[in-house]
């Protein structure tokens, strides 16, 4: 099976240097797993890797659609399959919700359902409130997987459970689970003290580079409605916009929907792929794991 990298790990891990680092003593590109920074100009708080930062390395799936473009797990199964399998260096992803790397790493089939882009009109009427608890009490495996401002997810599982009569975890929990590629996940990780405080200095960071004029002028253009504006560091200022609320207030949203999906994806990443772990701070223990990474590589 055709070998592919894996760094994994929470926003503010050191994923991005430690992928990079790899990539040049491995020989290797480096597709993005970010649902977020496959769009355009949504730079700022997407934490987009910047050019300088690239060392040079091929970087995929990174502003490739516009902000009102559609993206999904099928999407990015389909475009990272395509890149690794006719790509003759050593694929490596980064970043990604753990339903992204299982999508694309796993034998994950997409039932014509999930394909479908459209959803159940009739769930339109629904807050995000009351389809994440309609959610809860049909699928409570699937709802511990959304957020309840994901308002695209929602409306899909419920709309593939409408209209398959299964739940979507079900659909899921049928595969069989094997991986399709000769895969090694490292995990970025920290103390969650210290964790939250790099999480916190870098959204402090975002507001100073100017995040707030990014996405004042994303949504004058594209509206809060569009795909790109629903990842975290964007869908906070709406309210904001709106006079609903203040402009710290918006910040320490930021953090905190930051600091809950980095729970999420540890969560995640813990119980349903086989992970390891190091401090990617600490140069003792990434040397550790970049040696281990290149036994595996060599083999």
């Amino acid at each position: 099976m055709k070998k592919v990298l894996v760094i994994a790990g929470p926003t503010a891990s050191g994923k991005t240097a430690f992928s990079v680092h790899a990539a040049q003593a491995l020989n290797g590109v480096i597709i993005s797993g970010d649902s977020v920074q496959v769009y355009r100009v949504l730079d700022i708080g997407s934490g987009k890797v910047r050019e300088d930062e690239k060392q040079g390395i091929p970087h995929y799936l990174i502003d490739i659609l516009n902000p009102d473009e559609q993206y999904s797990v099928s999407s990015f199964q389909g475009m990272a399959r395509a890149i690794i399998d006719r790509e003759e260096h050593l694929p490596i992803i980064v970043g990604g919700t753990g339903l992204y790397l299982k999508a694309c790493l796993y034998d994950y089939v997409f039932s014509e359902e999930e394909e479908e882009n459209s959803t159940d009109e009739e769930l339109d009427k629904y807050t995000n409130e009351e389809l994440y608890a309609l959610l809860k009490e049909s699928d409570p495996v699937q709802a511990e997987k959304i957020h309840v401002n994901n308002r695209r997810r929602l409306l899909r599982s419920l709309t593939i459970q409408r209209r398959s009569g299964r739940r979507q975890s079900e659909i899921v929990e049928q595969q069989e689970h094997k991986m399709i590629y000769d895969v090694f996940i490292a995990g970025c990780t920290m103390a969650r003290d210290q964790l939250h405080e790099r999480i916190s200095r870098r959204v402090d960071m975002m507001v100073q580079d100017g995040l707030e004029e990014e996405v004042r002028k994303l949504a004058e253009q594209y509206g809060f409605q569009a795909p790109g504006m629903h990842g975290i560091g964007y869908k906070e200022w709406e309210e904001y916009f709106l006079g609903q609320c203040t402009r710290e207030e918006v910040v320490e949203n930021i953090k905190k929907h930051s600091r809950q999906y980095a729970r999420r994806q540890y969560t995640w990443l813990n119980h349903q792929m086989p992970v390891h772990w190091f401090d990617a701070q600490d140069p003792d223990a990434s040397e550790k794991m970049f040696q281990e990474i290149q036994r595996w590589a060599e083999n």
